[in-house]
């Protein structure tokens, strides 16, 4: 099968995962809470509260409430956000750059760190340097990332002063520097498109300690998997041969196991790419990032359902891209997969 026709079929296979995603999470907001709290304030009348309902058609059984809905939602609609005071896709559009930047910047420093430290590992293994990076994996998914979070705001912010202790930019600093023009909603890119390299600079200070502490658990991951997947390989006959050949062994690893070693690894990146995406919330409210976390949390405590199933749609969305783009990896990495 060629790649074009494999791509239209697994985007077509998307279809149904995230219709049954979509009735999942709003068959759950219709029962956790009265969806209509968005629209309704303590001044209205009794008959402006009805008509709230019968205008969003609140009344009806709950399968007309989602055939309303899902026609919304294809049409543009996606419900109004209490809590950016806002239609819902403008509030994705407010929120959704900064967490996708966020989430970037992590999986890029998770793959980097976690596919170098797994290939030392298990080139070194049973060495100090291979202790020291099962120590380092075994912390990163135990620690909590609120208190991890905490703790490095803690010593970079507080005691050092090496890093600002939260949101995005510095306002005092874009005031100086002056506005500037937004063409991506990417702080970074946005900077380096205005040709501003002291707001670039600072974009990335600000970057820095929410990155790291969201890619920490990442990186023990993709270690750990990482390292398995290499010593695998390693094992294999054909290492042996290509060693026996005399081949330098810098070459063994980077041409032969490693590659090989990056399929099973391929997968947990890609799924923690969607995880990242959608558990960046801890680490936006520590940092006070706004973004899609932040929004997500202010609207579960406000009972916002339409922006939760906004949230959760468009975090759907991207989880599933993801394994998409994995799956197209894997032929590129793999030339025994076959795009069936």
């Amino acid at each position: 099968m060629k790649l074009g026709a494999y791509i239209t079929r697994r985007l077509l296979l998307l279809i149904p995962v995230l219709l049954g995603v979509s009735i999942f999470i709003f068959t759950l907001t219709r029962i956790g809470g009265d969806p209509a709290a968005a629209y309704i304030h303590d001044k209205m009348t009794d008959e402006q509260i009805a008509h709230v309902y019968e205008k969003f058609h609140l009344n009806e059984p709950i399968y007309i409430q989602y055939w309303y809905w899902l026609d919304g939602i294809l049409h543009g609609d996606w419900g109004y956000s209490k809590t950016a005071r806002a239609p819902v896709t403008t509030a994705i559009s407010w929120y959704f750059p900064a967490t996708f930047e966020l989430t970037l910047i992590s999986i890029v420093i998770a793959v980097t760190i976690g596919i170098a430290l797994g290939t030392i590992s298990a080139v070194k293994r049973d060495r100090p340097v291979d202790h020291a990076t099962r120590v380092m994996a075994l912390s990163g998914v135990s620690l909590p990332i609120f208190w991890l979070g905490l703790m490095l705001q803690y010593v970079f912010f507080y005691k050092l002063r090496w890093f600002p202790s939260g949101g995005r930019y510095d306002a005092l600093l874009y005031l100086q520097q002056g506005p500037i023009q937004k063409y991506t909603g990417f702080w970074t890119i946005d900077t380096l498109l205005n040709g501003n390299l002291t707001l670039f600079g600072d974009a990335l200070m600000h970057l820095a300690l929410p990155a790291i502490t969201l890619s920490f658990g990442t990186i023990a991951i993709i270690t750990r998997i990482m390292r398995s997947s290499m010593l695998e390989v390693l094992g294999q006959e054909y290492i042996k041969t290509a060693r026996s050949k005399g081949l330098p062994e810098k070459i063994v690893i980077k041409k032969h196991a490693r590659k090989n070693a990056l399929i099973p690894t391929t997968t947990v990146v890609g799924l923690s790419f969607g995880g990242l995406l959608g558990g960046a919330v801890l680490t936006e409210t520590i940092y006070s990032w706004p973004g899609m976390g932040q929004w997500s949390t202010n609207a579960i405590i406000t009972n916002d359902w339409a922006s939760i199933l906004g949230f959760v749609l468009v975090t759907a969305i991207i989880y599933v891209i993801a394994n998409l783009i994995v799956d197209i990896l894997y032929a590129f990495l793999d030339p025994r997969v076959r795009l069936g």
